[in-house]
């Protein structure tokens, strides 16, 4: 991949919209490398390779002056970029071996809908039917959180005459308010913390709160209440399914609080919703969300207000109709519709036995055969 000699990061990020990269790292003793449809890819600069001064030189004009303290102090700094091309860049410097490492995250400054991203239609249901409650997407770095909940809320925007207040570090999508109105909050310029800027926002007449990442128990408990007092909570972690998300909300609290948290997440919880992104079958879709999906539902609440967890799995498989889905029973449905592979859908399951129950025929990157999904109470 051939690239110019860097004196100025523009070049850079503009390349990203060119070959289609999610991620742009910069670190020294070797070029720049990009991130194509989840493969990394080392530039071609011939003899030159990246040094930290290079790396600083290329990030000190499009730092936040009045964050650049934080970064001196701290030896890591979040912020976000602008194009005019209306393109948005996550961006997270920090030092490694006392030098300058960057990684970039491109966002697109058109927020995808449902059907571009290939949700399931239950993503459209919650949008559209939640009122109040709290919805936590998970999953691990990268997976396309931040996409979904930008898609979700902005389908809101566009459909209600709501407040809608988001919390983030940094602001990644902006949204144009249409039927509703927005405000946009980022941590670090116009607000300290996702704790202090949560409970200023239960004082500005919300109808819908958004709320960038779950950090700590400070966080976690001011958006259960604001949950529990009429407003619709959004919120993301860093989890890689149902199950460790519910362990993770537990964790910011001591023990002999674990009961009033489950008391407080079983009167509250609308959905959790997880996914991990797959190789597509079409190149130019790339990667597709496999998503497993909990929705607090009356057994569901029971169970987690009992500490009943590892029920859960089994009442999401058997709850097809309700909306909720395992990532196995995912994979079997990307697999029928032509979006994966079965050899690829493998790689990704986390119980193989349990999807081949689920496909008949098969249907690799290899070859592609003819091939059904088996469904309750008929042949395929």
């Amino acid at each position: 991949m051939q690239t110019p000699t860097p004196d100025s990061i523009i070049p850079l990020l503009d390349k990203m919209a060119d070959i289609g990269a999610s991620d742009l790292h910069l670190k020294t003793g070797i070029p720049p490398v990009y991130r194509v449809g989840g493969d990394l890819r080392r530039t071609n600069l011939g003899v030159l390779e990246v040094n930290s001064r290079m790396i600083e030189k290329l990030m000190d004009p499009i730092i936040p002056s009045a964050r650049r303290p934080i970064w001196e102090e701290k030896g890591g700094l979040d912020f976000a970029y602008n194009l005019p091309s209306g393109d948005r860049f996550r961006i997270n410097i920090y030092r490694s071996c006392d030098q300058m490492h960057a990684a970039i995250r491109r966002v697109k400054g058109v927020i995808p809908g449902f059907e571009e991203l290939h949700m399931p239609p239950i993503y459209r249901t919650l949008a559209e039917k939640t009122i109040e409650g709290i919805i936590i997407v998970c999953g691990v770095t990268g997976c396309g959180k931040s996409t979904t909940q930008a898609s979700m809320l902005d389908h809101i925007n566009a459909t209600q005459a709501l407040n809608i207040i988001s919390i983030e570090d940094p602001i990644e999508y902006t949204f144009i308010p249409k039927k509703s109105i927005v405000s946009q909050r980022e941590l670090g310029l116009d607000v300290q913390s996702f704790a202090d800027a949560l409970r200023g926002a239960v004082r500005q007449d919300p109808d819908v709160i958004f709320i960038g990442e779950m950090r700590d128990r400070e966080t976690l408990l001011a958006a259960l209440q604001a949950a529990e007092t009429g407003h619709l909570v959004f919120c993301t972690l860093h989890t890689a399914d149902t199950m460790q998300s519910l362990g993770r909300m537990l964790e910011f609290f001591p023990p002999d609080q674990h009961n009033f948290v489950r008391s407080s997440l079983a009167n509250c919880l609308k959905a959790i919703c997880a996914q991990r992104l797959v190789p597509a079958i079409d190149p130019k879709i790339s990667r597709v969300p496999a998503c497993e999906v909990l929705i607090g539902e009356g057994l569901v609440r029971e169970k987690i207000r009992a500490g009943e967890d590892t029920d859960l799995p089994e009442i999401i498989a058997g709850a097809a109709h309700s909306g909720m889905r395992s990532i196995t029973q995912s994979l079997a449905e990307l697999i029928d519709q032509g979006l994966i592979y079965t050899d690829v859908a493998m790689e990704y399951a986390p119980n193989r036995e349990a999807l081949k129950s689920l496909i008949q025929g098969i249907k690799t990157s290899a070859q592609t055969l003819v091939h059904r999904v088996k469904r309750p109470g008929g042949s395929g």
